[in-house]
């Protein structure tokens, strides 16, 4: 299947227009009704999950609830928070281009329900979106609790406070860590247990600044107030401590810069190796 909407212009936070979120959801449903025809056991989730709700984000409000529900966070008080955060046109465009980004990049993904349903990178995300917004709201307290239980629930630990753009992928996910003052750009990939975090105790802007583009492999470690340019790409394992030229080949540890990439994008290449790199001179 074809990548369902058009590439939108991923350095815009503007969102994509009604018509072309009505037709993701549309096809999701279409998707959970055809899943629901040839795998009748899973009739009362997909219900639940998908065909009972008018959009969205009220299923995928109602999806998180369930997940992250605990004694001090209870369902029903989750379901009205994610409602309102993503009604938001705002944060409304930014899933959309969450599950395209899932859709267009992970081979194993061959589905939007699947994005949806079953990526828990994209739940953390999608969770964290709230309470990037509580703490915006100045809401710190319930904003730390709700990012307290994604870690807890979905191994994922990004602070409140951290800016993240749309179009971003959190493959696999599992052992993520974002520190507070990290930005990441539009079109990013994040392989799982990769750190963007300090270099110790200092305060103030510490933590690292992912440019458009980038993908991080698996297990990298990107420590400090430092860059990593536009289009760059950082192979597994490495331990990245200052700052990356846009469109980089970086390995080791320490990391270093060892080639150019070729490609405008690796987030979206989504090619680990050190293919569609020219060696650095």
């Amino acid at each position: 299947m074809a990548p369902l909407l058009e590439k939108t212009d991923m350095s815009s936070n503007r969102p994509d227009n009604d018509s072309s979120r009505d037709i993701l959801w549309q096809t999701i449903r279409d998707e959970a009704k055809k899943t629901v025809a040839s795998e009748p056991m899973l009739s009362g989730f997909l219900h639940r999950s998908v065909l009972d709700h008018s959009s969205l984000g009220a299923a995928l409000a109602n999806l998180l609830a369930t997940k992250l529900a605990n004694i001090n966070l209870p369902q029903a008080l989750l379901a009205d928070l994610f409602v309102s955060s993503f009604s938001d046109p705002i944060i409304a465009g930014q899933l959309d281009n969450d599950i395209l980004a899932i859709y267009s990049r992970d081979s194993a993904c061959r589905q939007y329900q699947a994005a949806m349903l079953y990526n828990k990178g994209f739940h953390a995300l999608s969770a964290w979106r709230t309470a990037h917004q509580l703490w915006q709201s100045n809401r710190p307290s319930l904003a730390l609790m709700l990012q307290n239980r994604i870690s807890v629930v979905l191994g994922v630990d990004i602070h409140p406070a951290a800016r993240i753009g749309q179009g971003v992928m959190f493959d696999h996910a599992t052992g993520i860590v974002i520190g507070e003052t990290a930005v990441v750009e539009d079109c990013v990939s994040i392989m799982q247990s990769v750190t963007l975090g300090g270099t110790g105790k200092e305060s103030g802007d510490r933590h690292p600044k992912v440019r458009h583009g980038v993908l991080i492999g698996p297990g990298a470690k990107i420590l400090g107030n430092i860059e990593i340019g536009r289009g760059s790409k950082v192979t597994a394992a490495s331990v990245v401590l200052k700052d990356i030229p846009p469109h980089s080949l970086v390995a080791g540890v320490p990391a270093t810069v060892i080639g150019q990439v070729e490609t405008e994008s690796p987030a979206e290449q989504m090619d680990q190796g050190l293919n569609s790199c020219r060696e650095d001179q």
